[in-house]
């Protein structure tokens, strides 16, 4: 029994059949997730060494290449990434998609204990985590207060706001900008240590000693035992001002306070952070790599609104930056979109059909579909995210085609006189080989995306499930819930009136001309047709090769997300407080833009840039927010240009305004070249070239490589001689410069159960200038003082900042924005011809970021793009039964391929992953009308009308359909390309080509495949001509006896 028959006869078996996918589907979308795009967070696991005072060169050597070295051997490893700076080692590992990430980081753990033995004791143990070294922060919640200063609030905030936020499910880390933490400074007086006979080693031998708390073990008498403890008596300036140092010839002890000056102070004053030009105390959440960024954000406000209750009062807690609106903004606006295509595709059959009773049964699939295409998300455990939401909307204009088919057939046949639950019966059974048929060939479309490789295929994985769900389910309900609501409800259209009239006389005028040309193309002879239609598939090759060439190319369209940042550079070597003075600067330049009828929401400006142990101090930063899409006028690009243009006077610093990338979360520029070979002098050598040529090409903007010879030093020469001579170690040597010159920690004191450090150093004044090593002493032998001058002497020296590598060689990183309108494609191009024109053979270029993402995914579309076009026609000539009516059917799509380029061409678009995953949607869609003309035609050839006949009575029968579908696809896909707001551009991408697409392969197909038809059917039967055959044949023949 059929399934349509099943239903008409038990309308109410199928009404609840449809109830039940939406109830499933409406529970399926409760529980899941919601994010921006599929989770494509690659698992990322990075190490941290911190070397405090070895300079950049050292670090590389000593830690991050045993680093290296060590880790090299893990599986499953697609780049490592590190950088050493003074002070500090970082090592990023990035692992494949299918990599298990706490798989990934036990690897690493393990790994990195093998070799800890063969890294300086000095150094800090290496610290692991999941996220990479230099993760960004989603999202910024600032504190400001009346009542405490900075340190206060610092101190507040690490006490009771920290540990909150951190225990969040899926934060990484939250870092402290702009905090200073309380220490208790010691600064040492040098005349005063020289006078009393005092060296740096002694005050740290003296801390050591005496700062301390020990197990004093316990008093046990017979009934009860008492713990003891020896309680630490340092914990005010004051107690350690009065700490003794030793005792004079004359019997006078020396205390701390004679020889230093004691205070509480921050840890580290060189930390700046202002939001608005209003000093703050930022706490920044940096999420997990594999987290998802929208539940984190909503988790950290609504904490933040908790905080906000047991702040003290004059004190608040504020968001003062979210990269998470970008995306709620914009799945909002997906919601809205979805809600005017049904409207339009409503209008559409209304318009077509002419009769409102008859437009809702189409209409209704639409929700059905719709919703039940979660169940199938939720079962492959996907989420709600641009791209399945995206998908939903596509599928607006597919779902309705089924019913469409349908319900005009039905219509049809009621029109022509035949009761509702005839004519509802009849027509299904006439079209349901056509409506599998079409679902059959969408769906098998989406399979091979499903199979890609990489970033790309775990995008449109959920894409590609969330369509065939979709469209597999519009299939069954235009075989149930279509021909029961049919039955009930068309009526034979009366005497039709108004508009609907109109409408009518103006189809069947259409059709009737149609099918006339139809006629004659057909009755032309077989030499003609074939040599128009070869003229007419030539010269569409050659559009499409033509416009391929032309359209740009990039991974995805740049996305007006609402923020930018601004990267600030002092010249190497800068000190903090020349870069806090160009910092405010920078800030008045982009507050100008602040306020209510400016485009700007909020600047959050902060120097370093870096965290942890940066040494870096001529770095800064400023985020920029801007007010909400439907509050400003200007794009965020045209605000980047017109700052872009104040930036360029200032003559302190360089500052660079960037737009973050769309698609993958790149860090950084969005073109990133990687340049590697084997010494740091030759690659630089490569780099000067290369940024030499860039500067003659206007589409890349602001390069800069993170290779840069000119930090100063002054290398510190130690006469080895002369030291052993007076027996001072070069240990000695070492220590005391780092203690006076650099800060040094040296034991803790405890205050309110929060512990501090204590931290040694010599005074600001006293390490301003080389000749302050003059009187720092050192104890020898037989405990002379002997000053530092006679041991050592300095040289200046300027040297790189940071070395970098990648995938293991020394690299440089040559990194730079690009002009609006100049894609990723032709930038890469042009690269690839000027380093084969500038740099030796053996040079190694790689990629980075966007740039790199942007090759993975090139070639990946074009295999899939075939993949689908086989898939398609086998599963094509599966239900034909024949191997010549698909490749009728197929033509159309090359045609749908250039209707999509010349629209891209036309608006100026760009050959992205949006629009290339576009075109592969329309092989279905192109196929779709071909499919309905043949297959209607084969059924008239099974009743025995010839060739030409049936192609041309099909073509005129079955355009009112092809129309409707058409239409409604084209009218669904439109608000996609209207709505502005948030993420536009890439919708917009995919609108345009299903729009153009499908218009330009409708609009010819309608001629092309009647005309392939007529010349390649005489060759081919019906499929169901071997059926007759055995049908006849067994009514002819007896049976021959035995069992049978």
């Amino acid at each position: 029994m059929k399934l349509s028959d099943l239903s008409i006869k038990r309308p109410v078996f199928a009404a609840v059949i449809s109830l039940l996918l939406v109830v499933l589907g409406v529970m399926s979308f409760l529980r899941l997730t919601l994010r921006e795009l599929p989770n494509i967070d690659p698992p990322i696991v990075s190490v941290e060494v911190n070397y405090p005072g070895a300079s950049a060169a050292v670090v590389e050597t000593r830690i991050t290449q045993i680093l290296e070295d060590g880790l090299s051997g893990i599986e499953g490893i697609k780049t490592i990434q590190s950088s050493s700076r003074n002070g500090r080692s970082d090592v990023t590992i990035e692992f494949n998609l299918s990599r298990d990430i706490e798989a990934a980081a036990n690897d690493v753990r393990d790994r990195v204990s093998r070799v800890m033995d063969r890294m300086p004791d000095e150094a800090d143990p290496p610290e692991i985590s999941k996220v990479e070294a230099d993760a960004d922060v989603i999202i910024w919640l600032n504190m400001r207060s009346t009542v405490m200063d900075t340190m206060e609030l610092t101190d507040y905030a690490d006490r009771y706001v920290l540990d909150r936020l951190s225990a969040l499910d899926g934060v990484a880390r939250v870092q402290l900008g702009g905090g200073q933490r309380y220490a208790m400074r010691i600064w040492l007086d040098r005349e005063a240590m020289a006078a009393r006979g005092i060296t740096t080693g002694d005050v740290e031998t003296a801390l050591r000693a005496q700062n301390v708390e020990l197990p004093a073990g316990r008093i046990e008498s017979k009934t009860r035992d008492f713990t003891l403890r020896v309680e630490r008596g340092y914990q005010r300036p004051e107690q350690f001002a009065q700490l003794p140092l030793r005792k004079g010839a004359d019997g006078y002890v020396v205390r701390l306070g004679d020889v230093a000056q004691v205070e509480l102070g921050p840890e580290e004053r060189r930390s700046y952070l202002r939001s608005n030009g209003v000093p703050n105390v930022g706490l920044g959440i940096v999420r997990t790599s594999t987290a998802n960024a929208l539940d984190v954000a909503r988790a950290a406000r609504a904490e933040a609104e908790v905080i906000q209750k047991t702040l003290p009062e004059g004190t608040e807690i504020f968001i003062a930056y979210d990269s998470t609106t970008f995306i709620e903004a914009s799945i909002e606006r997906v919601y809205w979109t979805l809600g005017e295509a049904m409207v339009l595709v409503f209008l559409v059959i209304w318009l077509f059909l002419g009769s409102l009773r008859a437009a809702l049964i189409p209409a209704v699939t639409v929700p059905v579909c719709l919703v039940a295409a979660f169940i199938a998300l939720y079962a492959f455990g996907f989420s709600i995210n641009l791209l399945t939401l995206l998908a939903l909307v596509l599928c607006i204009g597919l779902v309705v085609d089924d019913a469409i088919v349908v319900l005009e057939n039905v219509q049809r046949r009621a029109d022509l006189g035949e009761p509702s639950l005839v004519a509802a019966r009849r027509g299904t059974a006439q079209v349901a080989f056509a409506v599998i048929a079409t679902t059959a060939v969408l769906v098998a479309v989406f399979l091979p995306v499903g199979f890609m490789e990489g970033n790309t295929g775990r995008l449109f994985r959920e894409l590609s499930v969330a369509l065939a769900a979709a469209v597999a389910i519009s299939a069954f309900v235009a075989l149930t819930l279509t021909p029961m609501m049919s039955s009930k409800l068309v009526r034979p259209h009366t005497e039709p009136r108004g508009l609907n009239a109109w409408t009518n006389r103006t189809l069947n005028r259409v059709s009737t001309g149609y099918g006339r040309q139809v006629e004659r193309l057909v009755g032309l002879s077989g030499r003609r047709i074939l040599g128009m239609v070869l003229l007419a598939m030539a010269l569409c090759g050659v559009a499409i090769v033509a416009l391929g060439l032309r359209v740009p190319s990039e991974l995805a369209p740049a996305e007006d997300r609402g923020r930018f940042f601004v990267m600030v550079d002092g010249p190497e070597g800068a000190g903090f407080d020349y870069m806090v003075g160009q910092m405010q600067q920078v800030e008045k330049i982009v507050l100008a833009q602040v306020g209510k009828d400016k485009p700007v929401d909020r600047a959050n400006s902060r120097t370093p840039r870096g965290f942890g142990g940066s040494e870096d101090m001529h770095t800064g930063q400023v985020i920029v927010f801007l007010h909400d899409w439907h509050e400003r006028d200007v794009a965020t690009d045209d605000v980047v240009k017109q700052l872009r243009g104040e930036f360029a006077k200032l003559p302190g610093v360089q500052a660079r305004a960037n737009v973050p990338g769309g698609l993958v979360g790149s860090r950084g520029q969005r073109y990133q070249l990687v340049l590697g070979g084997p010494d740091y002098a030759e690659l630089a050598q490569w780099r000067d070239r290369i940024l030499q040529r860039m500067e003659s090409n206007p589409g890349i903007q602001d390069p800069d490589s993170d290779y840069k010879e000119t930090r100063p030093q002054m290398r510190v020469n130690i006469d080895r001689d002369r030291a052993a001579d007076l027996g001072v170690s070069v240990q000695e040597i070492g220590r005391t410069l780092e203690t006076m010159m650099g800060s040094r920690q040296v034991t803790t004191y405890v205050d309110s159960g929060e512990e501090y450090d204590v931290m040694l150093q010599a005074g600001r004044e006293q390490r301003a200038n080389p000749e302050d090593l003059a009187n720092t002493y050192v104890r020898g032998r037989d405990d002379a003082l002997i000053p530092l001058s006679n041991l050592v002497t300095l040289s200046e020296i300027a040297e790189p900042g940071t070395f970098n590598r990648f995938n293991r060689l020394r690299a440089i990183t040559i990194s730079a924005g690009l002009a609006p309108g100049y894609s990723m494609g032709e930038a890469l191009e042009w690269t690839r011809q000027v380093v084969d024109e500038e740099l030796p053979d053996y040079a190694q270029i790689d990629w980075k970021g966007e740039s790199r993402e942007y090759q993975e995914a090139g070639g990946a579309i074009l295999l899939t793009f075939t993949l689908a076009l086989l898939i398609v026609y086998l599963v094509l000539a599966a239900q034909f039964e024949s191997f010549i009516h698909p490749l009728v059917i197929m033509l159309t799509v090359p045609l749908a391929v250039l209707g999509a380029l010349l629209g891209i061409w036309v608006t100026g678009g760009t050959l992205n992953l949006f629009s290339q995953i576009g075109i592969v949607m329309l092989i279905g869609l192109a196929a779709k009308n071909g499919i309905l003309i043949v297959e209607f035609a084969n059924q008239l050839r099974d009743d025995g009308a010839s060739v030409a006949q049936a192609i041309a009575e099909s073509a005129r029968v079955r355009l009112r359909p092809i129309l409707m579908t058409s239409v409604a696809t084209v009218v669904g896909a439109v608000p996609l390309v209207l709505a502005g707001g948030p993420g536009s551009a890439s919708r917009a991408t995919i609108g345009i080509v299903v729009i153009f697409g499908v218009t330009f392969s409708t609009l010819l197909s309608l001629y092309v495949v009647p005309a392939f038809y007529a010349l390649l059917a005489p060759f081919t039967r019906s499929p169901e001509a071997v059926a007759h055959e055995l049908g006849k044949l067994e009514a002819e023949t007896p049976s021959v006896g035995g069992h049978g």
